[in-house]
């Protein structure tokens, strides 16, 4: 019996011994974890600058103003009862300089508790800040940095970065502007997040590409349209509109959801409902070696809100006249794009380089480098197809 003891003691002991541990773990109460991180333009806050006049001061040029977002941040109190403090989510930290790595290591004689990077989910940059400094300049830091994970979501904004990551909601606004990007199975305006790892990509490959534009507004943010980011100079060069974000969807064929809306004869509003979407693009090139892109578009949908009361929307020959117009409003929304890609910013950030470069790569070598000239020359036409399988519930 005793033997049995021993050999039971020597078995859990050996057990013990082989379980991994984390010996270098650190309680999350003893840290402050960021979930967002904003750049601006580098404009010292008063507190900052009361630092400095009280000797916080160090040696610095002030070209970007980082701002992070830490959670959970600890209060005392509940809401809502007298001589309380009101309970918060998050706490917003600001500092500026010209180096992020110097400017998080400021945060640490700021702060009782270090900031980590693990759990960082957004980045959004301001458009001030990206025009006046190559985005790969901001960015080297965060892709340099283990900490930061490579799927973290890139944004732009139109005003002050900052002030997206505040909110009047009960929310943590970084975790928010993350999920915003989940609704892109309801509208083609909200495009697929651009991860760390995918803008790295695009920052190597000089080409010019467009990230989702966040507005904000007396405490709520919406995306709204995309900024472009020219490949050759890595600055913000211009935005581009809803229409235009849904107009790329549809060119690339990446559409998970969305309508369109238009007027009939009438002028009563029309809406289509996007059930799916195919597309291709084509390279064409003739004998004389002029080259032209021919896209492809077909599409299904269902009829799903008509204000014209007088009309059957099970009736043939009105659902075909409605496809027209459909088709129409469609053609009318992806010609702006090409004009704005073509005339106004010079600059292709719909694929058409991607096509290119697997149709002719031997070409695309010698041209890569100023795709975005070569394509202003380049001819693009359309053949849409939308076609009507359903009215919903109802075919009145």
């Amino acid at each position: 019996m005793f033997r049995q003891r021993v050999i039971h003691l020597l078995l859990i002991f050996v057990i013990l011994l082989t379980q991994p541990g984390c010996w270098s773990s650190k309680e999350i109460e003893d840290l402050s974890v960021y979930t967002g991180l904003a750049l601006d333009k580098g404009e010292p806050e008063a507190l900052e600058q009361e630092f400095e006049e009280h000797g916080g001061g160090y040696q610095k040029h002030n070209k970007v103003t980082a701002t992070v977002q830490i959670v959970p941040e600890r209060t005392i109190g509940n809401s809502g009862k007298d001589g309380e403090t009101s309970k918060t989510h998050y706490n917003n930290i600001s500092e500026t300089g010209d180096s992020l790595l110097e400017v998080f290591r400021q945060f640490s004689i700021r702060k009782n508790r270090p900031i980590i990077g693990h759990h960082l989910k957004v980045i959004v940059i301001s458009e001030e800040l990206v025009q006046q400094e190559k985005i790969r300049r901001l960015m080297d830091f965060v892709l340099r940095d283990n900490d930061i994970r490579p799927s973290c979501l890139i944004f732009l904004s139109q005003g002050r970065a900052s002030d997206t990551l505040m909110t009047t909601e009960e929310e943590i606004p970084s975790f928010r502007l993350a999920e915003m990007v989940r609704n892109n199975f309801r509208t083609s305006k909200v495009m697929k997040g651009i991860t760390l790892s995918n803008l790295d990509a695009l920052m190597y490959s000089k080409q010019s590409f467009v990230l989702q534009n966040v507005v904000e507004a007396q405490g709520e943010i919406e995306f709204s349209g995309a900024g472009i980011i020219k490949g050759d100079t890595g600055r913000w060069i211009g935005n581009l509109d809803q229409h235009d974000v849904e107009s790329i969807a549809w060119i690339k064929g990446d559409i998970n959801g969305g309508s369109i809306k238009a007027y009939d004869q009438s002028n009563d509003s029309i809406t289509y409902e996007i059930k799916s979407v195919k597309s291709k693009i084509t390279l064409n090139e003739t004998d004389d070696k002029k080259i032209s892109f021919h896209v492809a578009i077909e599409s299904t949908g269902r009829l799903i809100e008509n204000w014209d009361v007088d009309e059957h929307s099970s009736n043939v020959v009105y659902l075909k006249e409605l496809e027209k117009i459909f088709e129409e409003k469609l053609t009318q929304h992806i010609h702006a794009l090409i004009r704005k890609m073509q005339s106004t910013y010079k600059v292709d950030v719909a694929g058409f380089g991607d096509w290119y470069s697997i149709e002719k790569p031997h070409v695309w070598k010698q041209i890569k480098d100023h795709w975005d000239e070569e394509f202003t020359r380049i001819p693009v036409t359309f053949d849409l197809k939308l076609k009507i399988t359903d009215f919903g519930s109802t075919s009145d």
